[in-house]
């Protein structure tokens, strides 16, 4: 796509908005009768409607996740402005490599933290493998953008994403959720919620999902899996007791566990790579890498080493969440934790049957975490406060490789040290916050929060070039703050202005394979983001948020990845410099008519590397962060018919454009990610009467295959390749009681 027809249809969207504000679309009166539910959010840990919240935030509510097929977090990436989400990681679907205007992680290993916050209920989730969760039994999504530094702290450089979930109420209900479609699609879900008595509720929900590979590993023929194959299962239990009218409980346990085939992955070649050196001993006397060697179908894989046909991930967690109204001023409120996961993975690098560079991997983590608030209210007065404690301790596993030198006839797996490396950590944060509103007029309300952030890690190392285990400890600290001040223009239209103070924690490389010096700590990243925005109700036809951001990030940290002498692959995170984000970000629904609306969003960013310390390697002036493409579009219309007979008709049809972007940090020709457009839609027939749906639905209608990520090696490119290829399926709701 061009960059004027990108123009011209960014263009084109604004405009239709403006004209439905200035009434030239639709009568007030015409578009009353499907106005959306008021959205609710607790984005500042506290209840407001999503227009009168100072900051940056899309909202999905589970009407929404329905209409537009979404049911994993990466597709919450299509729809929201200035986001990308991604699988990039050790072949394992459950990874989510969330990036918010810029700022965000591709990698997974256990000494590497997020730029970007994922929360379940109020709970941090420690690491990205497993963040990629099933959007089942949801209340709403919530994706704030930008630096997220008081209220979230540590790791919300980019900003924070947030998952509720339902919880158990007075009425007795049940749903179930059947769908079929192609490519072997099977899934299914069901939620109920019982009330015991007037002080006891619970509620389940469990799914699964089956779908089919894209690919055949040609050299096993006993795989466990097909390419792209995935299987899982999950549920969750919550209870909620309510003894008193000031006191609650809640009590969730959930798990998952999935089973599935290898991302599809390939390899390119590009001339201007520099190939692998023959002197080099990991280089061995191998067979130059060449294309004949690979598969035809690029969704086949040629890998001839057991276990790197499927991939494995499980999750167990409780929450107990309890609040009591101590006051009518004031409410304690109680979010204790623990969650573990594991997982495996690995890749063929080289794609072939030759034996370069393959590695299995595993890893595994297990957090537990604390927060006490006192939240209140006293006239004008309004503050959330509160104590936060985070531990994490998790381990990183790679082993044993089948690796040149050892491309040899009867070369066995892992000779000695060259085939392990082994990584652990443990993490204990420690923090405070206090924020607070104050509403000055009827009108005009002014806000502030700062929060103290305090990161203690030990880690230790073992690579194939390290003489010993290397050991380290570090300590990371910091302030964060914001201030803000909204002013309601009218009823429900709101403009701001907001800066915030955003940290992350600094940490350890994830692959020294360079030798025990390359195993050094970077230090934290900061930012400070300025932002001024209007939202609201425009007219009964026409819903707008529109922002406007500058963001400066300092000692910005970025993963760096080459080919090192000493043998293997390294990737390191440094220190680079400085770095600016800026842009725009527009959401919005029309309604043009009764039964006709528009929701559409546009995000433009322009983001930069401003400043390289010396030392750095490879980045230059001017590059762009990895996966920040400087265009995303979205666009979904929805029109329901009522028929004759009291039942519903409804199409929704979807659209969202990711424009290019580079895959890795160092903007190289051979690592960058073209542009994407993905369509979907659905048809849906509902009954008044027998409270049932059912419905045809398709995703990525035109098949569009893309790059998720792209990383350049010694002579070769590594490619790991889209898997949500074109499907179409019939779905059925029921809905028991309620």
């Amino acid at each position: 796509m061009s960059l004027k027809s990108i123009g011209l249809g960014s263009t084109a969207l604004t405009s239709l908005f403006v004209l439905a504000a200035q009434g030239l679309l639709i009568t007030p009166a015409s578009a009353q009768s499907v106005r959306e539910d008021e959205i609710i959010v607790t984005a500042r840990k506290r209840s407001e409607t999503l227009f009168e919240t100072p900051a940056a935030i899309s909202a999905f509510s589970p009407q929404m996740l329905e209409d537009r097929n979404i049911s994993n977090l990466d597709d919450v990436g299509k729809y929201v402005p200035n986001l990308t989400i991604t699988r990039y990681g050790v072949g394992n679907t459950a990874q989510a490599a969330v990036f918010i205007r810029g700022i965000g992680l591709q990698d997974h290993i256990i000494t590497t933290d997020p730029g970007v916050g994922v929360y379940l209920d109020g709970v941090y989730l420690g690491r990205q493998m497993g963040a990629n969760l099933s959007l089942n039994n949801i209340e709403r999504i919530e994706v704030l953008r930008g630096p997220q530094g008081t209220l979230y702290g540590r790791n919300t450089l980019g900003g924070a994403v947030n998952i509720i979930t339902k919880k158990p109420g007075d009425e007795e209900t049940m749903a179930m959720n059947v769908k079929g479609g192609t490519r072997g699609r099977v899934a299914a879900d069901f939620y109920s919620n019982f009330a015991m008595n007037d002080q006891f509720s619970i509620s389940t929900s469990g799914a699964f999902k089956r779908r089919g590979g894209v690919g055949d590993f040609l050299n096993l023929p006993n795989a466990d899996k097909r390419v792209g194959e995935e299987n899982e299962f999950s549920g969750r239990i919550v209870a909620r007791w309510e003894p008193s009218a000031t006191f609650s409980t809640l009590i969730s346990l959930d798990g998952m566990s999935a089973h599935n085939g290898l991302s599809p992955y390939t390899i390119g070649f590009d001339p201007s790579i520099p190939a692998p050196d023959p002197t080099n001993i990991f280089n061995g006397s191998f067979p130059l890498l060449n294309a004949s060697l690979l598969p035809a179908n690029p969704d086949d894989n040629n890998t001839t080493v057991a276990g790197l046909d499927s991939t494995t991930n499980r999750a167990m967690g409780v929450s107990i969440t309890s609040e009591w109204e101590a006051s009518e001023n004031l409410t304690a409120k109680v979010i204790a934790s623990y969650r573990s996961s594991d997982y495996t993975g690995g890749l063929d690098d080289d794609a072939t049957a030759l034996h370069l560079s393959e590695f299995p991997e595993n890893g595994n983590a297990q957090q537990s975490s604390l927060e006490l608030q006192l939240n209140g209210q006293y006239g004008a007065l309004d503050f959330v406060s509160g104590l936060y404690y985070f531990h994490e301790v998790g381990e990183t596993e790679s082993g044993p490789w089948v690796f040149s030198p050892f491309n040899t006839p009867g070369a066995v797996e892992g000779f000695g040290d060259f085939g392990f490396f082994d990584l652990n950590q443990t993490t204990n944060s420690y923090a405070g916050f206090t924020n607070v509103k104050y509403t000055v007029s009827d009108r005009l309300s002014v806000g502030a929060g700062v929060r103290y952030s305090r990161d203690e890690k030990d880690a230790d190392a073992k690579f194939p070039t390290f003489a010993s285990r290397k050991f380290l400890s570090r300590n990371f600290n910091a302030f964060t703050w914001d201030v803000n001040a909204s002013y309601n223009l009218q009823d429900d239209v709101y403009v701001y202005g907001q800066v915030q103070r955003g940290y992350q924690t600094g940490g350890f490389p994830p692959r020294p394979f360079g030798g025990p010096a390359q195993f050094a700590s970077f230090d934290k990243t900061t930012s400070t983001n300025f932002e001024v925005g209007v939202k609201g109700r425009m007219s009964d036809a026409l819903t707008l948020m529109l922002s406007a951001f500058w963001t400066n990030y300092n000692d910005l940290a970025l993963p760096f990845s080459d080919t090192t002498s000493g043998g293997g692959f390294v990737t390191i995170i440094a220190n680079a410099g400085k770095s600016r984000s800026r842009g725009l970000e527009l959401e919005g629904t029309l309604y043009v008519s009764d039964n006709f609306s528009i929701n559409g969003s546009v995000g433009y960013m322009d983001a930069e590397i401003r400043r390289v310390d010396p030392g750095t390697i490879g980045i230059a002036l001017g590059d762009t962060p990895a996966l920040t493409p400087d265009l995303t579009f979205s666009i979904a219309p929805k029109i329901t018919m009522p028929l004759e007979n009291g039942d519903t008709l409804t199409l929704n049809a979807d659209y969202s454009y990711r424009g290019s972007m580079f895959g890795q940090s160092i903007n190289r020709a051979s690592e960058k990610l073209k542009s994407r457009g993905l369509a979907g839609f659905a048809l849906d027939y509902q009954s008044t009467e027998g409270g049932w749906t059912v419905g045809l639905y398709g995703e990525n209608v035109f098949n569009k295959v893309y790059d998720q990520g792209r990383l350049q090696q010694a002579g070769f490119v590594g490619i790991v390749r889209s898997n949500d290829r074109s499907e179409f399926g019939i779905r059925l709701k029921k809905r028991f009681g309620g």
